[in-house]
């Protein structure tokens, strides 16, 4: 039979088999479905985790911690580098010393105003809640501390007698104004000579910022070993007797954010809610470190790829707020102060307010960027006013706490304040 030929019977249609129908898509692992999570998801996620172990676990979660310090200890390897290479890039792209001088301007001004409104917000909310008040528990006497620092000391540590131990000790304050001093220098060079200082000095500060992504790949599972370890640990402190003391504090802070936040809306034009969403990031780091300075390398990551805010303005104001804005400090600060005054019996007079406030934004932007530098501010605070340590000393019990609050408001102030004033120096409207 030819090739062209059909078989007998006629041509057979239709008996080759169907092809099978391709078997339905595997439903996505586990894994898989957490890796298109974004950061600040597989971040909460890990928390969440990491308080219910701490709640269940109690002191056992501790085993976690070192993950949790090892997290905190790679984002300060990178931070005080980063701050110094990215505050020169921004500082050497502004056309000139005025520009400079007006952007400072306006970050005093910012400065200043979180600073006195946190403290007369810390002192408004505690004087209505009274926690100190009926307060019956007594604390170990604390021995003699520091006298207060004054502006001339606070102002004459600004400026480093050694930038290598400057950068050895992480003294942001100091780092910032040397790089500001590089950065001005870099202004007044020939064109050709600052544009190759300028693009070595980005090229490293990006390659900075890429270590950033590789530190944040812990981020999860270090953050979510610090609220195991810190809710284990603490946990239980929060419903003691200065339960009342922590809910003033975290009151008036979030008065406090919201201000923050009816100033992007009116300033920067921006949506507030967009605004948190795009950071939360950062909020998770700030909560679990209680440390500015090891969230400083996330604060960048989140104004430049998240919020869009030009280099210029972000380099310049996020270091120099981590030293000197901290409004989360300042409520702790007075409202400490306030509570003192509450249970030793001490009326607090109107009199008193403006000397409080003062002092207060002068120690506030004294205090290190380090877990644990607060409270030993609010007990040179409390000193200076001639109140019993003893009482002060009860906030030490609680201060993690509280801080975890102080650091996460310091640090969202200077983002917001850094998006504002970003938008004052005329930078493209942000795009949310």
């Amino acid at each position: 039979m030819s090739a062209l030929q059909s078989p007998p019977g006629g041509p057979r249609v239709g008996t080759e088999p169907a092809p099978p129908d391709p078997p339905p898509p595997r439903p996505p692992t586990l894994y898989r479905r957490y890796r298109r999570l974004s950061l600040g998801v597989r971040i909460l996620v890990f928390m969440v985790l990491g308080v219910i172990v701490g709640l269940l676990a109690g002191e056992r979660a501790m085993i976690v911690q070192p993950i949790g310090d090892l997290f905190i200890r790679l984002l300060l390897l990178v931070a005080v580098p980063l701050i110094f290479f990215n505050l020169i890039a921004g500082v050497s792209s502004l056309s000139d010393v005025a520009a400079l001088g007006r952007l400072g301007g306006k970050v005093f001004v910012f400065f200043a105003a979180s600073a006195v409104g946190a403290l007369l917000l810390g002192m408004l909310t505690i004087h209505v809640i009274r926690p100190g008040a009926n307060l019956q528990i007594r604390a170990a006497p604390v021995s003699e501390v520091a006298e207060p620092p004054g502006a001339v000391d606070i102002l004459l540590d600004l400026v480093p007698v050694n930038i290598f131990d400057a950068f050895a000790r992480g003294n942001v304050a100091q780092i910032v104004v040397f790089a500001v001093m590089a950065g001005v220098a870099t202004l007044l060079l020939p064109q050709d000579k600052r544009e190759r200082f300028q693009a070595a000095a980005d090229m490293l500060a990006e390659l900075l910022r890429n270590m950033v992504d590789l530190v944040m790949l812990l981020g999860p599972l270090g953050i979510g070993a610090l609220a195991a370890a810190a809710v284990g640990q603490f946990g239980g402190e929060v419903f003691g007797p200065l339960s009342l003391f922590i809910v003033g504090v975290m009151l008036a802070e979030v008065a406090m954010i919201a201000a923050h936040m009816l100033m992007i809306r009116i300033l920067a034009h921006a949506s507030p809610l967009d605004f948190l969403r795009r950071t939360a990031p950062l909020y998770a780091t700030t909560a679990a470190t209680c440390s500015s300075l090891a969230s400083l390398a996330v604060s960048y990551k989140m104004a430049e790829e998240r919020l869009h805010i030009p280099r210029t303005v972000y380099a310049f104001v996020l270091p120099l707020g981590a030293q000197l804005n901290k409004p989360g400090t300042c409520i702790m600060l007075s409202g400490v102060l306030l509570f003192t005054a509450q249970a030793a019996g001490v009326a607090f007079t109107a009199s008193m307010v403006l000397p409080a406030v003062l002092l207060g934004a002068l120690m506030s932007a004294g205090s290190g960027g380090i877990p644990g530098g607060g409270l030993v501010m609010a007990l040179i605070y409390v000193q200076a006013f001639g109140l019993p340590l003893d009482i002060a000393a009860l906030v030490g019990g609680v201060y993690r706490i509280i801080d975890m609050g102080n650091t996460t408001l310091n640090m969202g102030s200077d983002l917001a304040g850094a998006l504002v004033l970003g938008r004052s120096e005329r930078a493209p409207e942000p795009p949310y």
